[in-house]
C-alpha cells in the first residue's frame, strides 16, 4: 500500500471513529480543537488549516458563540483580523469529547505515538 493509501485509509477510519463519539457533529469538535490549539493565529489561518470555505465556517463560528463555547475578538495587532478563543464551556466540551475518544486507544504504544506525532508536524509543515 502506498502512503497516500495509507493517508486516506487512515482519515477515512479516524473520521468515521470520531463522527460516531461526535454524534455527527464533528465539524463542531474540530472547529474548537483548531481554536484551541491555535488562538494566536487569525480566522482565515484557521480556516486554512480546517480546509474550510469561510462561509461555512462563519456560520459554524456564530453557532459556537451562541452555545457559549466560543467568542470572536479583533485582533490587537492587527485591527483587521479576527481572533477566535474557547470559552471555559469550549474547553470543557471539548475536553469531554477528548477523554472519550481517547477512551478508544487506552491502551499504551509508544511506536504509534511516535508515528502520529511524525505525521502531525510533518503535515502541518505541507498545510
Amino acid at each position: 500500500m502506498k502512503n497516500i493509501e495509507k493517508l486516506l485509509e487512515i482519515e477515512a477510519l479516524t473520521e468515521n471513529l470520531a463522527k460516531h463519539i461526535a454524534n455527527n457533529n464533528l465539524l463542531k469538535f474540530k472547529m474548537l480543537y483548531f481554536i484551541s490549539q491555535y488562538e494566536n493565529l487569525s480566522v482565515s489561518m484557521i480556516i486554512d488549516k480546517l480546509g474550510l470555505k469561510k462561509s461555512n465556517f462563519a456560520l459554524m463560528a456564530k453557532d459556537l458563540e451562541k452555545e457559549g463555547l466560543a467568542i470572536s475578538r479583533q485582533g490587537e495587532i492587527d485591527k483587521r483580523c479576527r481572533m477566535m478563543f474557547l470559552t471555559e464551556k469550549g474547553k470543557a466540551e471539548l475536553d469531554a469529547f477528548i477523554k472519550t475518544f481517547n477512551s478508544y486507544f487506552d491502551e499504551r504504544n509508544t511506536e504509534i505515538e511516535h508515528a502520529l506525532d511524525v505525521l502531525s508536524i510533518y503535515l502541518n509543515k505541507k498545510i
